[in-house]
């Protein structure tokens, strides 16, 4: 099977970081690599580029870590009531997603993208706790209280 260097572009979860060389399947990068502008084919004009995009990369990541540790501690510090319907056996009709998580944290200011709450569907009534995954070395946990509605 046959396989393309490509170099990373930009922060790829699961693959690499910037200016990273990479093989991946011809497919993976012609339909989600390549058009997507995060990686670019293995050439001397690209790696050039790249060192010199280096500590404007390096300061970037830093930035990014930063403001990841700052949101966590917004995120563990605040405590979020969902109002949902449930019968008298305290399971909920419906389900909380992600989604509707998310909504409650742009509701209390705090920014959160839904993808980034690793929980499953939660079903019946109670206090969870949620973890976020904010970036790749930062994770908070969210305290969630499901109640009747």
């Amino acid at each position: 099977m046959a396989q393309v260097k490509l170099i990373l572009l930009d922060d790829v979860e699961k693959l690499g970081l910037a200016g990273d060389e990479v093989t991946v399947s011809p497919g993976y990068a012609r339909n989600f690599l390549l058009p997507r502008k995060l990686a670019s084919k293995s050439t001397p004009a690209v790696v050039k580029i790249l060192a010199a995009r280096k500590e404007k990369i390096e300061a970037q990541r830093k930035d990014e870590l930063l403001n990841a540790q700052t949101l966590a501690t917004k995120i563990t510090e605040c405590e979020l009531s969902i109002a949902m319907q449930a019968g008298e056996d305290d399971q909920l009709f419906g389900s909380v997603t992600a989604r509707m998580i998310a909504d409650k944290f742009s509701e209390a200011g705090i920014e959160v993208g839904h993808q980034r709450i690793k929980a499953d569907h939660i079903k019946e009534l109670g206090r969870f706790e949620i973890e976020i995954k904010l970036h790749k070395q930062v994770t908070a946990t969210a305290k969630i209280w499901i109640v009747r509605g």
